[in-house]
């Protein structure tokens, strides 16, 4: 499980780092309410691509491991106790907006720069994706009872429609 010390610590140690991250999944979620409303298994980060290296670097010299790689839509890097993270690389426009590869290489996920906003963990300010771009990734699959959760969690706080 992926607690919410440990979210604060892992931002600290990427903004040390000097890396851009922004929280989404569950943990972004729950940053945009301001408040943990579920458990969570993992943490899922966007990140700049041309700063991968440097994320890579500051997470494996903190006990992370690569575990997945599916790169170039995203990879995953897990330490001993379990702690997972999730990893989506972005390539930034001149605009603000950024782009993540797809498993569908001509339908890239769209990022429109207003998507880039902060939300609250532990009472720390986080870097996080807006509820709009939530509930917009939460669509084109069956979901689960934890994307339910997460968007009557959105409905409450912001009042915006989703389509489940």
């Amino acid at each position: 499980m992926m607690t919410a010390d440990d979210v604060v610590s892992i931002l600290d140690l990427l903004r040390s780092a000097r890396v851009d991250v922004w929280t989404g999944g569950g943990w972004g979620v729950d940053a945009l309410v301001g408040r943990q409303t579920r458990p969570h298994r993992d943490l899922d980060l966007m990140h700049r691509a041309d700063q991968e290296p440097a994320v890579v670097a500051a997470l494996t010299g903190a006990g992370f491991v690569e575990t997945l790689d599916w790169r170039p839509v995203r990879f995953v890097l897990a330490d001993a106790p379990g702690r997972e993270i999730d990893l989506h690389p972005l390539v930034f426009g001149p605009d603000g907006s950024a782009a993540q590869a797809s498993p569908d290489p001509g339908r890239p996920f769209h990022y429109p720069a207003s998507c880039f906003v902060t939300g609250v963990i532990r009472g720390v300010t986080v870097p996080c994706l807006s509820p709009e771009q939530q509930v917009h990734f939460h669509q084109g699959y069956p979901p689960t009872d934890r994307d339910r959760h997460d968007m009557a969690q959105l409905r409450r706080a912001f009042g915006i429609a989703t389509h489940f």
